[in-house]
């Protein structure tokens, strides 16, 4: 396809182009698209780069034919176009039209009310050091594998780092998301000065937030291998977790992932083959945080 203006630069002071974002999906696609296969994308485009006011495109509007989209109820009512990227063509032509960031939901368009991913966001105030969030992921990790929820780790190429459970769609988003919710809030007990599921953001101080609103309906979180519109340009990575030692958020970038995927294999690549029952971690949940809890945590899931 023709790129217009293949040498416009995106990340001012950076020397990143329009060439090098296309370039970029082109070295990942391959490790990227399994992950965007069947997933309604959100898009954050910068046609100007980030230098200038960039904007999130959920609907489908004005693409060629050859793209594909598919047809979704909106909460509001009425339907709407949603795109998906399930080949590499897709993928360059978004980034040719100013797509920096893709964003995912935990669900795919087969089973649309059904999540095949739980996500926790670990996201930082400015200023926790790096040991910090890595000792979050960990506990996360310990819990996570406590409840028998195979955890996946990401560092999502801006502040924090994300741990995803696959899931075997035999719950609704709401049963997921009550799920995260009460998983969060227990790794927050376990530390009240340093974790936080407090949703408004002048209520948790210097705390990190535990965000679970990520497995909404109609939630999205940053997909795996996405070039993130900041500076330093970082990539949401899939990590090892003997790698989180020496990772940091940002810590991957254009040059790096080139790099690393011409010597390692995804990460994730096994994901869909871990998943399991979002029913059975609840039941291990209810029996860890305790009948009192358990009660009131049902209680509050019935008003809901």
């Amino acid at each position: 396809m023709k790129v217009s203006s293949p040498d416009k630069e995106l990340f001012p002071g950076e020397g990143i182009t329009k060439a090098d974002l296309i370039g970029h999906y082109r070295t990942v696609a391959a490790a990227m698209l399994p992950h965007l296969a069947g997933r309604p994308l959100t898009l954050r485009r910068y046609p100007e780069g980030i230098g200038q006011e960039g904007f999130f495109q959920k609907h489908a509007e004005h693409l060629p034919g050859w793209v594909r989209t598919v047809t979704l109820a909106k909460s509001a009512g009425g339907t709407a176009e949603y795109v998906l990227c399930e080949d590499e063509a897709t993928l360059v032509y978004l980034a040719a039209h100013g797509t920096i960031e893709l964003h995912i939901r935990p669900v795919t368009v087969a089973s649309i009310d059904h999540p095949d991913r739980l996500v926790v966001d670990i996201d930082p105030p400015d200023g926790v050091p790096v040991q910090v969030l890595r000792t979050i992921a960990r506990r996360a990790r310990e819990l996570f594998l406590e409840l028998g929820l195979p955890p996946f780790l990401q560092s999502t190429g801006g502040r924090g780092f994300h741990v995803v459970a696959p899931l075997d769609r035999s719950q609704d988003h709401r049963f997921v998301r009550d799920l995260a919710g009460d998983l969060a809030a227990h790794l927050a007990r376990s530390a009240p000065d340093a974790l936080t599921v407090q949703q408004r953001i002048d209520k948790r101080g210097h705390r990190v937030f535990l965000d679970v609103n990520r497995n909404g309906r109609g939630q999205t979180f940053v997909a795996p291998y996405s070039l993130r519109a900041r500076p330093g340009a970082g990539v949401a990575t899939p990590l090892d977790w003997n790698e989180l030692g020496r990772a940091t958020p940002d810590g991957h970038t254009i040059a790096s992932m080139r790099r690393r995927l011409a010597r390692k294999r995804d990460p994730w690549a096994d994901l869909d083959a871990c998943a399991v029952p979002a029913g059975e971690a609840r039941e291990r949940l209810d029996a860890l945080i305790g009948p009192r809890l358990a009660a009131r945590s049902a209680a509050a899931r019935r008003r809901r």
